[in-house]
């Protein structure tokens, strides 16, 4: 969440901002959140006043009892017990002021970069780079080919069907749509993905890590998720817990309540999670077969790092996802979103699109974002300076690395031949073959 200290040191910034991410009502927020800090301030004030005059009545009860003034004691320590009662309804009010403005805290979003672009939604978003020739941004990669929106191309859940890859009514069966089961050659390039995403990023230097794939609401508030996307959240009731949308959630949690050392910075970790997501209202062509599940597998890439190094964190783990998808053969592009259509907690984020050749349009793998100081307030991640040993916020990233449907929509649409499906270089190893069959 936002620190008090950003919304006092540029009031007109933090508001300009939210009015960017097209947050309503940004200055009732803003002003609405100072009021509650003033009657914090003022009920602390008062606090500790009363709490000087009880400390210097108590010692003059001592001297009056000492003199034999019993009487004189007495009536002081009256008045303590009602400077006592005092206190106990002035710390109640100061606890109702911090609860209050934390919980409104809670619902503002992040304050966008200055790079991020202006817009209400995807329309606005820049294309950055592109692998692409004629599709924006500057044309580069390894993509030798011309995008071939070939009629006769079948999309992925024919192909599925096709080879026996995913039987989609099977998982409607067995939970719902939404819920598709991989079956034979289709499990196996579930599996030769999810390994080479992991490989890959041990090579860039990421530890792995294994977490629950169910979290308790704390760490849901910790990243943001809570109170923000809770209706997006599968939420177990009776043991409050919930499924977790993204691994970034119980890996960045990791360090919530952590105070690291500089010298341990950067922090990288990778994990490659099951995910969850309810979608709700999500219609059309954009639900068909892997396009939009409600639960799917996916690798994410997450960063701790100090102010300063962040913005190279950034640059280096959107190199590092480029390089996935020039190894996998496929037509991309980068787009740096707008201030509409950027998440409730980033402060800058790129999105990573491939080309469906028979869905003739463009399906998002990955989102990487740099959430500078905003998560790491709400989960109270420092780190200690070497230079000072003073405490302050870390910085925190995240990112795809892969989100695999898509991805897989992409392998099988864009790889169709007439001998079967073939398998990018890179991937055969894990595949164990070149062709689906």
């Amino acid at each position: 969440m936002l620190t008090l200290k950003q919304i006092y040191d540029d009031k007109a910034k933090v508001i300009a901002g939210l009015k960017k991410k097209h947050f309503a009502d940004a200055e009732q927020a803003i002003e609405n959140v100072l009021e509650l800090d003033a009657r914090r301030k003022a009920a602390q004030q008062k606090k500790d006043a009363a709490a000087a005059e009880m400390n210097r009545l108590s010692k003059e009860i001592g001297k009056l009892f000492s003199q034999g003034k019993q009487a004189e004691a007495n009536e002081v320590k009256t008045l303590t017990a009602t400077l006592k009662e005092q206190i106990k309804q002035l710390e109640e009010e100061q606890t109702a002021a911090e609860n209050e403005q934390t919980r409104l805290l809670l619902t503002i979003p992040n304050i966008p970069y200055d790079i991020v672009p202006d817009g209400a939604s995807a329309e606005d978003n820049i294309v950055v780079k592109s692998n692409v020739p004629h599709h924006g941004g500057d044309t580069v990669g390894t993509w030798v080919g011309e995008v071939n929106n070939d009629e006769a191309k079948l999309p992925h859940w024919e192909l599925a069907k096709k080879y026996n890859l995913i039987d989609f009514d099977l998982g409607v069966k067995i939970s719902g749509a939404g819920f598709p089961v991989y079956i034979g050659q289709g499990a196996r390039l579930q599996r030769a993905l999810i390994n080479f995403f992991l490989a890959e990023a041990n090579k860039a230097g990421y530890t792995e890590i294994m977490p629950p794939t169910v979290v308790n609401a704390a760490s849901g508030y910790g990243t943001g998720q809570l109170p923000d996307k809770e209706g997006q959240m599968y939420h177990c009731e009776i043991d409050d817990l919930y499924l977790i949308p993204t691994a970034e959630v119980p890996v960045t949690n990791l360090y919530r309540d952590v105070i690291i050392e500089e010298k341990d910075l950067p922090i990288k970790n990778c994990a490659y999670t099951e995910c969850f997501r309810r979608e709700a209202g999500s219609y059309g062509k954009d639900v068909r077969g892997l396009n939009r599940l409600h639960e799917f597998s996916k690798i994410e890439i997450v960063r701790i790092d100090t102010p300063e190094h962040s913005d190279a964190s950034h640059k280096e783990m959107l190199e590092h996802v480029e390089g996935l998808l020039q190894k996998l053969e496929l037509p991309y592009r980068i787009l740096r979103l707008s201030g509409g259509d950027m998440s409730f907690t980033a402060a800058l984020c790129y999105d990573f699109e491939v080309y469906s050749e028979a869905q003739h349009r463009w399906l998002e793998v990955s989102s990487t974002s740099n959430f500078d100081t905003y998560q790491a307030n709400r989960l109270k991640c420092r780190y200690r300076r070497a230079e000072d040993k003073k405490v302050t916020l870390c910085h925190t990233l995240n990112g795809s690395a892969l989100a695999l449907p898509r991805i897989v929509a992409a392998l099988l649409e864009n790889n169709q031949t007439e001998e079967g499906i073939h398998i990018p270089q890179a991937l055969q190893p894990y595949f164990g073959d070149e062709w689906i069959r």
